[in-house]
């Protein structure tokens, strides 16, 4: 990161002089233009102290989360409003380049003054602004006992960046409001250290499902991304949290399956331990988790990582019937309308929200319960995904992203 920093900075201040033009067009206060720079110049600074500042450490954690605010609240409405300042331009190429117009520098200034308010809305109360998400999905071998079975699926619950016990209420209480017959949690419980969900422990075991809950570890949860004094710290730390996932009513499955039973009939849920791509680490162990599962078994898995379904579960000798993740968070940051999906994410993770096929085997990303690094969440509300199973034949009218 600090090798890339000058370009970094260069691109940044380039976005913004192009659209200081358009302030420069209708502001004739020069204590006003250099404010549009001090806010810059401290946002830089900031950017370097946590840079080069102590790996890890509350402060620098506390610094990212607030420089990330004010970075999307700054730069965001900025860079969506470029386009009018773009397109007069072309325009002004063939015109000899006259001066800009009032009006489009105008235009350009709502613009942002509205994408500020939207951006202002997510880091404020975008965090807890929580989404109900539902899917039907569509089984020719699903057991007709569990035909209808219902699902709510929690991800990146991420309990080290939760401040606000109401708003963690208001989640939870809408996750029992589904009523569905399982709860399940797929992984990053925590940011690094078990410790953080001491607070959080009564409210997440009043959640609630007649057929159990069930949960796996993410990438988080292994308290890799900070510096322990011995590796028996590390472990221990490790340890604990595992016993956490039992005191709020979980059933932790580290590579290994159960089977839930109805009416005479069953369906085999899995759990991996995280298993990612880019640099993760692939503790998950696929073949491990199946032993002894029966080939005809139908089949849910819960893996954090949405690379793992490409990378290992598609390629698996079974047929995995659904698999679900999360890991994404939709980076917090996206635009979702009229069924289109748009986020910066989606350039690292081929799947990285919402449902996809690939013959006949699901995955589904959910956006994510929690928050890490930005406190808030801009378009890219946070999810209750609930999942219903159905026996029949795919349909036509079905739509899945693939």
């Amino acid at each position: 990161m600090a090798k890339r920093l000058p370009l970094i900075i260069l691109l940044w201040l380039g976005a913004d002089l192009y659209f200081y033009q358009a302030i420069q067009t209708l502001v004739n206060s020069s204590a006003l233009l250099w404010c549009y720079w001090l806010i810059d110049l401290l946002l830089i600074s900031g950017i370097v102290a946590v840079i080069f500042g102590r790996r890890g450490s509350r402060s620098q954690q506390t610094l990212i989360a607030w420089l990330m605010g004010l970075m999307l609240l700054a730069f965001i409405p900025r860079l969506f409003s470029l386009p009018f300042l773009i397109i007069e331009d072309i325009a002004r190429v063939f015109r000899g380049f006259p001066p800009r117009t009032f009006w489009v520098s105008e235009l350009t200034l709502v613009t942002a003054a509205i994408l500020f308010l939207i951006v202002l809305f997510g880091i404020t109360r975008g965090r807890h602004f929580y989404r109900v998400r539902r899917e039907t999905i569509y089984f020719p071998d699903l057991p007709e006992a569990f035909d209808g079975f219902t699902i709510t699926q929690i991800t990146d619950i991420h309990s080290g960046s939760f401040t606000n016990a109401a708003g963690v209420k208001k989640g939870l209480d809408l996750v029992n409001a589904q009523g569905s017959d399982v709860i399940l949690f797929t992984g990053d419980l925590v940011n690094n250290q078990a410790s953080e969900m001491t607070r959080w422990i009564p409210a997440f075991a009043a959640l609630k499902a007649p057929m159990g809950k069930f949960s796996v570890l993410g990438n988080h949860d292994y308290g890799d991304y900070i510096q322990w004094e011995t590796p028996g710290a590390k472990a221990a730390n490790l340890t604990r949290l595992k016993q956490v996932h039992a005191e709020i009513g979980f059933r932790l499955l580290l590579d290994e399956a159960i089977s839930l039973q109805k009416d005479g009939q069953s369906i085999t849920l899995l759990g991996v331990e995280n298993w990612g791509k880019g640099g993760f680490h692939q503790y998950g162990d696929l073949k491990k988790a199946a032993v002894g599962v029966p080939d005809n078994a139908f089949k849910v898995l819960m893996s954090h990582d949405p690379s793992h379904w490409e990378g290992v579960t598609l390629e698996h000798h079974q047929h995995i019937h659904l698999t679900l993740s999360g890991h994404t968070h939709g980076m917090q940051f996206g635009i979702e309308l009229f069924g289109f999906k748009w986020s910066p994410i989606k350039y690292v993770y081929k799947q990285w929200v919402g449902l996809y096929q690939n013959k006949g085997r699901f995955l589904y990303v959910n956006r994510g319960f929690g928050f890490l690094g930005l406190k808030g969440r801009i378009g890219m509300w946070p999810e209750v995904a609930v999942i219903t199973l159905k026996r029949k034949s795919i349909s036509t009218d079905q739509t899945v992203e693939v």
